[in-house]
């Protein structure tokens, strides 16, 4: 392992930075080069081990490859944050603050499953561990006309952590059934499994097809068109 900290820092958001410096201990090792992949934090476990941190705040298909090669290896623990509460921060083309205003839409547990979902094959993995944080953030909108059409041209420029509220960990992956709805009946169908969750159907289809790849919902038959799933005893 070799350490640099200019490696992987440079598109870095104040988010990552951030995360990076919440969940680090003194001790850690920061950007570490490990078998060719820049790893946010390196920590000595007992002996001559060491456990690997990746602080994850896009989209976890960028990271396959990545935990392809090392967790054959090392355990690795994926640090994931949710807005649970999110502010948007709007800024001039150059940067100038212009309003505040908190967003309507609150993060919650469940939502990991949309991530979760592209390293499937990979979370009953024994080194695997799953870190998720429910946060507040800010998210900063800046008038450059180079942003989606949907927000009108506005650029997301950076996301900063305002908190932490609350984290949990899931030794996967039997530990994420936990996040299922309580009040759900089995079997169940993507639509039962929805509406038990606000009516969120494509959120539904990615916590079955995800868990179903690791062989703890197992699919037992249909309800007319609709797959039914069942949580294995």
């Amino acid at each position: 392992m070799t350490g640099s900290p200019q490696i992987g820092t440079l598109a870095e958001t104040s988010l990552h930075a951030a995360l990076k410096v919440w969940y680090g201990r003194p001790e850690d090792q920061f950007e570490v080069n490990v078998d060719g992949y820049v790893v946010d934090l390196v920590r000595a476990m007992d002996g001559d081990k060491w456990r690997l941190i990746e602080i994850q705040t896009g989209n976890f298909a960028a990271m396959k490859r990545k935990l392809a090669r090392l967790l054959p290896v090392y355990p690795v623990t994926v640090v994931y944050p949710i807005a649970q509460e999110k502010w948007i921060v709007r800024e001039t083309a150059v940067g100038n603050s212009v309003s505040r205003r908190k967003s309507p839409k609150q993060g919650r547990l469940l939502d990991v499953f949309a991530e979760l979902v592209h390293i499937a094959p990979l979370l009953p993995h024994p080194h695997l561990q799953l870190v998720v944080l429910l946060t507040q953030q800010e998210e900063v909108w800046r008038d450059d006309g180079l942003g989606s059409w949907r927000r009108r041209g506005w650029s997301i420029v950076d996301r900063r952590l305002l908190a932490v509220t609350a984290q949990e960990r899931f030794a996967m992956p039997a530990a994420l059934l936990a996040l299922l709805p309580q009040t759900l009946a089995q079997p169940f169908t993507n639509r039962e499994l929805a509406e038990a969750m606000n009516g969120q159907m494509r959120l539904a289809q990615k916590i079955t097809y995800t868990l179903a790849h690791c062989d703890v919902l197992a699919q037992v038959g249909k309800r007319g068109n609709a797959h039914l799933y069942r949580i294995y005893d």
